[in-house]
């Protein structure tokens, strides 16, 4: 079942040139930074209230992040919904007819297991399913 929103994910060019405004400007807790082989990207966390703020950097030319911003520049990449079954919830929606990019959970910066849903499905939202600690119950 969806919890709540986890994080909102927003691409950047630049973990570096970013870190200062969120940390420094408006005084969010920095979680720290993180590089996800599997994603190609490093992400950097920030605890807004109940929501994280996840920056998105590519690792390289063939990441996603760095598809997104070179076709749609700088900006929300996709918003997180944390669920107590990512595998529960990747079967309501398939049974939906729901596309999904990711039929099996996989595994997601800070310990998550995540799942996307195609933003065909979602209004045009790339949509991320997650739970934290990586582990079923």
């Amino acid at each position: 079942m969806i919890q709540k929103i986890n994080h909102i994910g927003i691409a950047v060019s630049s973990l570096s040139s970013q870190i200062p405004f969120y940390r420094d400007i408006l005084k969010l807790t920095f979680l720290g930074e993180e590089t996800v082989p599997d994603q190609k990207v490093r992400v950097a966390m920030f605890q807004c209230g109940e929501v994280k703020i996840e920056l998105l950097e590519p690792t390289g030319p063939d990441s996603p992040i760095a598809a997104f911003l070179e076709k749609k520049g700088p900006g929300i990449h996709h918003i997180a919904y944390e669920t107590d079954s990512v595998e529960g919830e990747i079967e309501t929606l398939e049974a939906a007819g729901i596309r999904l990019i990711d039929s099996q959970p996989r595994h997601g910066a800070h310990g998550t297991k995540i799942a996307f849903v195609h933003p065909a499905s979602s209004g045009k939202i790339l949509t991320e399913l997650c739970k934290p600690g990586g582990k079923e119950e």
